[in-house]
C-alpha cells in the first residue's frame, strides 16, 4: 500500500514526535520529515516532496502563515494544514487566504488529525467545513472574491501569458471540475494537469485556483456566463458554482 506521506513543521518537537507516533498507528499515513519553522523549512520540505504539509502558524509573528503563502504559491500540488494553538476568526480568514486547505487546533486528537489527512488524500479541502461553522468568515472570505471581480472589471483587457492548453485546463477549472475529472476529460494524466496548474499560478502571480479563475474571466481569457461568477461558492465541495456547471 502506497501511503499518504505527511511532512510536519513545528517548533515543538514534543509536538512533531507526538504526530509520529500518531501516524505510526495507522498503516496508510506516513511521517517522511520534520522541521523547525525557519527559514530552511521552506527548502527542507522541497527536499522531501509529500503530499501534505502541517505547518505551526507561528505565534504570535504568524510566521506559519507565510511559509503556507509560499508552498501554496510554488508548490499548489502540496496541500498544506495550518497548525493552530487556538482558534480565532481572524487568523481563520488569513489562513483561508493563504492557500491552506486545512486549519486545525493543536488540541486537536490523533483520531481528528488522521481524519483531515485522510480527506485531503482524497481530494477534500476540510478548512472549508471550519469557514462554513463560522458565517462571519464565510462573509469575509466571499466579498474577497467579490472584491476582485469588482476590481478585474475596471482593468483594461491584456494579452494573455496562458498557453492555449492552460487556457483550456483553466476553463475547466472555473465549472469546478477536479485535476482527476480535467485529465479524464483531456486524456491525459492527472499529474500533467497539475504541472500546467502551477505553471498557470506563476504566470499569473496567483496564490490558488479562484484567484487565477476569477483574474483570467474578468481579463476575458476565458468565457464567464455569469456576472460574478463566485457568488455562489460551495465551501463543502470547493467546486465553482457557474451556469454553465448547474
Amino acid at each position: 500500500m502506497e501511503k499518504i506521506q505527511v511532512f510536519v513543521v513545528d517548533n515543538n518537537s514534543l509536538f512533531r514526535k507526538g504526530l509520529k507516533q500518531a501516524f505510526a498507528e495507522v498503516e496508510d499515513i506516513e511521517l517522511v520529515g520534520e522541521a523547525a519553522l525557519d527559514s530552511k523549512a521552506l527548502d527542507t520540505v522541497a527536499d522531501f516532496s509529500p503530499e501534505i504539509v502541517m505547518v505551526d502558524i507561528g505565534m504570535p509573528l504568524l510566521a506559519g502563515l507565510d511559509l503556507a503563502r509560499q508552498m501554496t504559491r510554488h508548490s499548489p500540488a502540496i496541500g498544506v494544514v495550518v497548525l493552530t494553538p487556538y482558534e480565532d476568526d481572524e487568523q481563520l480568514f488569513q489562513t483561508v487566504k493563504s492557500g491552506a486547505i486545512g486549519y486545525l487546533s493543536k488540541e486537536a486528537i490523533a483520531e481528528d488529525i488522521i481524519a483531515m489527512v485522510r480527506k485531503i488524500h482524497l481530494g477534500e479541502r476540510p478548512i472549508n467545513e471550519v469557514v462554513l461553522e463560522r458565517p462571519h468568515v464565510a462573509e469575509k472570505v466571499l466579498k474577497q472574491f467579490q472584491d476582485i471581480s469588482l476590481m478585474g472589471r475596471a482593468m483594461e483587457t491584456l494579452a494573455t501569458p496562458l498557453t492555449p492548453r492552460e487556457l483550456e485546463i483553466l476553463s475547466y477549472v472555473a465549472q469546478g471540475y477536479m485535476n482527476k475529472q480535467v485529465a479524464y476529460k483531456l486524456s491525459i494524466s492527472e499529474q500533467t494537469i497539475k504541472n500546467h496548474i502551477t505553471s498557470i499560478l506563476r504566470k499569473l502571480d496567483a496564490n490558488d485556483r479562484t484567484q487565477a479563475v476569477v483574474m483570467a474571466m474578468h481579463y476575458g481569457w476565458i468565457p464567464s456566463r455569469v456576472e460574478r461568477p463566485f457568488q455562489n461558492i460551495d465551501f463543502k465541495t470547493a467546486h465553482i458554482r457557474t451556469e454553465a456547471s448547474e
